[in-house]
């Protein structure tokens, strides 16, 4: 639960601290979040830990789901070292990285991919329902960045915000349904007196 709850923190903490930071402002609309941690970008270092921070979470996460199968954590993790790599290969000041966008290719399709996963152990149901449809909106908001970034449009940072905030909140939701799951189950078994 505590991994799960501080990834969003990391996240939109990193970029509401950083997009502050950035002298003469900057527009979060416009911007990606990578600008704000780029090479040359001002205390770059607060949006790279808000990166890191965020991977590792998801890595944490997805050890300690054991519910969900081992498919779905791998790939939730391979999601977390994705983003953990986006930190560790920032955009050059100028132009873009090889590195620093496959690594957060990998971890978008990743993050978005997870609860798809996850929903084939499940049985026929709504415990399949939800997960496919959670990941069929996360892929609808990573093809909006991506078109967003081929198109060079105007809502780059926007885009990649919904996309990337969505995918960071969809681990707290599913940890804490599991805590709900959990608490009514254990209940049911072990009755207060």
């Amino acid at each position: 639960m505590v991994s799960a709850g501080l990834a969003p923190v990391a996240l939109i903490g990193g970029w509401t601290l950083a997009a502050a930071r950035q002298p003469g402002g900057f527009d979060q609309r416009r911007g990606t979040i990578s600008a704000l941690a780029a090479h040359g970008a001002h205390d770059r270092w607060i949006m790279t830990a808000g990166l890191a921070g965020l991977g590792v979470c998801h890595i944490v996460t997805a050890l300690g789901l054991r519910p969900i199968g081992r498919a779905a954590r791998g790939t939730l993790a391979v999601g977390g070292v994705g983003t953990a790599l986006v930190a560790a290969f920032p955009q050059p000041a100028q132009g873009s990285s090889a590195a620093h966008t496959a690594a957060a290719t990998v971890g978008f399709v990743a993050l978005a991919a997870w609860p798809a996963v996850a929903a084939l152990t499940q049985p026929v149901g709504t415990a399949r329902r939800v997960p496919l449809a959670a990941s069929g909106l996360l892929f609808a908001c990573v093809g909006w960045f991506f078109a967003e970034l081929v198109r060079d449009g105007g809502d780059i940072g926007s885009s990649e915000r919904l996309a990337a905030g969505a995918e960071a909140m969809w681990p707290l939701a599913v940890v804490a349904a599991g805590s709900l799951m959990w608490g009514r189950s254990h209940r049911r078994i072990h009755p207060e007196p």
